[in-house]
C-alpha cells in the first residue's frame, strides 16, 4: 500500500474527507498494531465555519490545526479523544474529523481496549481513538511519517463516487446545516444518521 504524502492533505479539507473514504489508517504500537477502512469523515473550515475548533483563533489546545498539513490534531472529549488530519496550507487550520472506520487488523487487540460489541467497536470519534490507543500524546504527530499512526491507500480500493454520501455533521450546535459530513453508504460501522443523503459530485483539487 502507499502512504499518504503531504500533498494530499494540502488541499480543500472537503476534497480531502471525501477521498479519505476507504483508505485504511494504521496504528502501530508496542501491543500490535490496528488497522481499519476509513468510512465516515467530517470537514472542518479554516473559514465561516463556527464548529471549527479554529473560528475563535489560535489557542494552546489547538495550535495543531495551524501547523502544516498532514499532522494529526487530537483534542479530548468526555474523557475521551478525536482525531483529524490537518489540511490545506499552514496557518489557514482546517482539518478533517475521521469518525469511523471498519476494522481490518488487530480486532482482538482493539476488544482489549474496549469491551463492547463488535458493531460498537470503533463507531464514533472517541471510540475509534480508544480502540486504536490514541490521545493527546500523539497530538502532533505528522502522519506522513508512516511510524505510530498513518494512512495508506490501498492496492484494492473499489470506493466509487455514488457510494459516497454527505450530511450535515454530527453533534455541532454551530454550522449545523453545513453538509460537510462524508460517509460509506453502506457501510455497517457508519457511526450516526443515515438520513438526508444526497450524492455529492467528486471535489477536484
Amino acid at each position: 500500500m502507499a502512504l499518504l504524502t503531504r500533498d494530499f492533505y494540502e488541499r480543500d479539507p472537503l476534497a480531502v474527507a471525501r477521498e479519505l473514504i476507504g483508505k485504511h489508517l494504521v496504528r502501530r504500537t508496542s501491543h500490535g498494531l490496528c488497522s481499519g477502512v476509513i468510512v465516515e469523515t467530517e470537514a472542518y473550515l479554516a473559514a465561516d465555519d463556527p464548529a471549527s475548533h479554529s473560528y475563535r483563533g489560535v489557542t494552546r489546545k489547538n495550535a495543531t490545526m495551524f501547523g502544516r498539513a498532514g499532522l494529526l490534531y487530537v483534542y479530548p472529549i468526555h474523557a475521551r479523544h478525536c482525531l483529524n488530519a490537518v489540511t490545506e496550507s499552514r496557518g489557514i487550520a482546517s482539518a478533517v474529523l475521521i469518525r469511523a472506520v471498519q476494522p481490518l487488523q488487530g480486532i482482538e487487540l482493539m476488544h482489549q481496549r474496549r469491551q463492547c460489541s463488535p458493531t460498537d467497536l470503533v463507531r464514533g470519534p472517541a471510540r475509534l481513538c480508544e480502540a486504536f490507543a490514541v490521545d493527546r500524546r500523539l497530538d502532533g504527530w505528522d502522519l506522513t511519517r508512516g511510524t505510530r499512526i498513518w494512512i495508506e491507500q490501498p492496492d484494492d480500493s473499489d470506493v466509487r463516487d455514488q457510494q459516497i454520501v454527505v450530511s450535515p455533521r454530527i453533534g455541532v450546535t454551530s454550522g449545523r446545516n453545513l453538509e460537510l459530513r462524508f460517509f460509506l453508504k453502506d457501510s455497517p460501522c457508519v457511526s450516526g444518521p443515515r438520513t438526508r443523503w444526497r450524492r455529492r459530485k467528486r471535489l477536484d483539487g
